[in-house]
């Protein structure tokens, strides 16, 4: 009876073995996945840290800004003068070159300007000559009136002659009273007669300098009228527009048969020779920045391609004292704001790929270390 007791002690320990082993199994596992955890965690501390010394380093040596964009030059393109537009040559997005027409006035009221002052001309050339004619005139009234007094000086000095003569004669009574007194009075004749001739001489003289005076004063009228034709043609010229520059037509807002006036402006023209970046930076980014340093600028419209440039000048002031009504902190409630200053920026190359356009906005990030 020992032998059946003794296989019931073998096999009852049998099923209770197992519930006594699983919770040893579970705590193994548990333990070996801790290390693992640790491991990650301890990598993504390592990778963190690693980028962000590198984020560090970066922002020690580097300064950025968003407050970017692209500018260019954008030249208005306004009439000179006033009248209808006959023609308009271009449309909107259009590529035009320097010296392109683009919009054309009716040039026939200026037309009829150059024939009236071309008249003017004309006339006023016409009095220069008349005025010569007269200086010619005068100059041969001085010689005519020079020649009478010639004249007068010969015959005083034979009638001077013939009078001493005639005294003797008179005086040894071989001539007559009256013969002698006919001497006398022709010599005073003569006398008389070449003042008169003298007082010629300067009545002519004095014509002679109002003629000049009269050129003088015709020539200064025909360069007068020259310069009222000169500029009639030249008023004749701003009838027809041309552009300024190379670059794109935009924002057209003419049309033929519209009236515009001087000043008024047609449509602008986006210059497409060259662009560069504005970027305001805040004043406590400034401390380090000089010009000449390279620059990484980051355009929205091509987040795949970076331009290098450089800085080529910094502005003499914050953008807010260009405003309309600039700021004024002297009142008592002064709240500091911290200002920012345009910084512009020179692109060191060109892509023909990725065009810059005006306006665009860019991030600009300079190496200042």
């Amino acid at each position: 009876m020992a032998t059946p007791v003794h296989q019931d002690q073998a096999t009852a320990p049998h099923p209770t073995s197992a519930p006594a082993y699983e919770p040893e199994v579970e705590e193994q596992s548990g333990r070996s996945k801790r290390p693992i955890i640790f491991l990650v965690l301890a990598l993504i501390l390592l990778v963190g840290g690693y980028f962000g010394y590198q984020r560090y380093q970066f922002g020690q040596t580097h300064e950025e800004t968003d407050d970017a964009q692209v500018e260019g030059d954008i030249y208005p393109v306004l009439p000179r003068v006033a009248g209808p537009v006959l023609t308009v040559k271009v449309e909107d997005n259009q590529t035009v070159k320097k010296g392109d027409v683009l919009v054309t006035l009716d040039p026939a009221d200026y037309q009829q300007r150059i024939n009236a002052a071309e008249a003017a001309l004309a006339a006023a050339q016409a009095n220069v000559v008349a005025a010569r004619a007269a200086v010619g005139t005068a100059s041969a009234n001085v010689s005519a009136a020079s020649a009478t007094i010639g004249v007068s000086d010969a015959n005083r000095a034979r009638l001077e002659k013939d009078l001493k003569r005639s005294a003797f004669l008179r005086k040894e009574d071989i001539i007559p009273q009256s013969e002698y007194d006919a001497v006398q009075a022709n010599l005073k004749s003569t006398s008389a007669q070449r003042a008169t001739a003298q007082q010629q001489v300067g009545v002519a003289r004095q014509q002679v300098a109002a003629a000049q005076q009269q050129v003088a004063v015709a020539q200064a009228v025909v360069k007068q009228r020259q310069a009222d034709l000169d500029n009639a043609k030249l008023q004749l010229s701003y009838t027809t527009i041309v552009a300024p520059a190379n670059g794109v037509v935009s924002r057209k807002n003419v049309q033929p048969g519209q009236v515009v006036a001087p000043g008024q402006q047609l449509m602008g023209l986006v210059a497409s020779e060259r662009t560069w970046v504005i970027a305001n930076f805040k004043e406590t980014q400034l401390e380090n920045m000089k010009v000449g340093q390279p620059v990484a600028v980051e355009v929205d419209a091509y987040p795949n391609e970076e331009f290098e440039g450089h800085i080529e000048s910094l502005s003499a002031a914050t953008g807010a004292r260009f405003a309309l009504l600039p700021p004024d902190n002297a009142s008592g409630n002064f709240v500091k704001v911290t200002q920012r200053v345009p910084v512009k920026i020179a692109l060191d190359k060109v892509d023909p790929d990725h065009p810059l356009r005006a306006g665009m906005s860019v991030t600009a990030t300079v190496k200042v270390k």
